[in-house]
């Protein structure tokens, strides 16, 4: 099942939750004492970031796969680590990541610390908006040595945050994404209700993937509803994408959001009614449009408001698409609009022109 960290962070104590997180991760993800301690270190400097320059946040730290997927082979899980906050954000972040830089008469070496020791590590910030900070920390040592490079036929990387409702260990939403041939699909899986049960029914799904992953998506939902039929079931989406003919087709049942932005602006995509493993609809349509560079794939499940603004920020995409979710759920939170269910947001996004994941 998912395990998910949910760290707030709005007093020193808290940066020692942070650390115990990620040493909690780490032990999932089967990395050896230097790789722990590594993910413990980044854990404990972005925690007392949120403290120093933010006034508190939020840390989500779980196990993901990889932002770009090795061709022919499963890839081993990484350990997340993403440090939100609402505070004033950054005018520079570059000069921010140089060390010996610091606005609160501090040595400066956390976040350039932290981007030499993860494997991968990306920075979002607006002044007046807050900052998203991300790493990922996997079994090798070096900067993407443990997060495999993307191959020539990959076009495409992902990434998400899950936040489970109430601050529960298990979230009863979880995503994944899969490589078949020259079919990438990402899914994501909102068991029914929250808690255990609903945890069980999504990571039943996040296995039938697995198997079924060379199938078109109204396949796959075909597949993954046998399959869920001893769990309480879920709403599920999977979109895919065809690296050959440059092709997205998504199919959705249940009340999975799914947006979709080409070079004409937001569009939505729309699921059937039911439930996977419960109340299968007859008929499960696919929806199509052309990938390309220019365009992004939001997908969330219903603890995120259903009237969220889409980000216009138009360099957005060349982001981490964790960050990219990170983003999202951090602008579509409101104290006005309390959270009732587990939130996952899952990202599918070009690989940029040079290759980094």
């Amino acid at each position: 099942m998912p395990r998910v960290w949910d760290v707030p962070v709005h007093d020193s104590t808290r940066v020692r939750d942070a650390r115990v997180a990620a040493e909690g991760a780490a032990a999932l993800a089967g990395l050896d004492g230097n790789r722990t301690a590594a993910a413990a270190l980044v854990a404990t400097e972005l925690a007392t970031n949120l403290l120093k320059y933010a006034k508190g946040g939020q840390l989500l730290i779980e196990t993901v796969p990889p932002p770009v997927l090795p061709a022919g082979q499963e890839a081993a899980s990484v350990v997340q680590i993403a440090a939100i906050d609402h505070g004033p954000g950054m005018a520079d972040v570059p000069a921010a990541l140089r060390d010996g830089f610091s606005t609160a008469s501090t040595l400066g070496a956390g976040l350039g610390a932290c981007r030499r020791i993860a494997d991968d590590f990306d920075l979002h910030s607006v002044p007046g908006r807050g900052t998203v900070a991300l790493a990922r920390i996997g079994t090798a040592r070096g900067r993407h040595h443990a997060i495999a490079p993307a191959p020539v036929a990959a076009t495409a990387r992902a990434g998400g945050v899950n936040i489970p409702f109430g601050g529960a260990e298990f979230s009863g939403d979880a995503w994944a994404w899969v490589r078949a041939g020259h079919r990438t699909t990402l899914m994501l899986a909102d068991g029914l209700g929250h808690g255990p049960d609903a945890a069980r029914a999504s990571s039943a799904a996040v296995e039938a993937l697995r198997r079924s992953g060379h199938l078109p998506p109204a396949e796959v939902l075909r597949y993954l509803d046998a399959e869920l039929r001893p769990t309480r079931g879920a709403a599920v989406a999977v979109a895919q994408l065809d690296t050959g003919t440059g092709r997205l087709t998504f199919s959705g049942i249940g009340n999975i959001g799914a947006r979709l932005r080409t070079r004409e602006g937001w569009r939505p995509l729309l699921s059937r009614p039911g439930i996977v493993g419960a109340h299968r609809p007859t008929t499960i349509p696919e929806h199509h449009a052309t990938w390309g560079a220019d365009c992004l794939l939001v997908l969330h499940s219903d603890g995120l408001p259903s009237r969220w603004t889409p980000p216009t920020d138009a360099c957005l995409a060349s982001f981490d698409p964790a960050v990219i979710a990170s983003v999202t759920v951090r602008d579509a939170s409101s104290s006005a609009r309390p959270v009732r269910d587990d939130t996952a947001v899952a990202v599918l996004s070009p690989v940029p022109p040079d290759g980094t994941p």
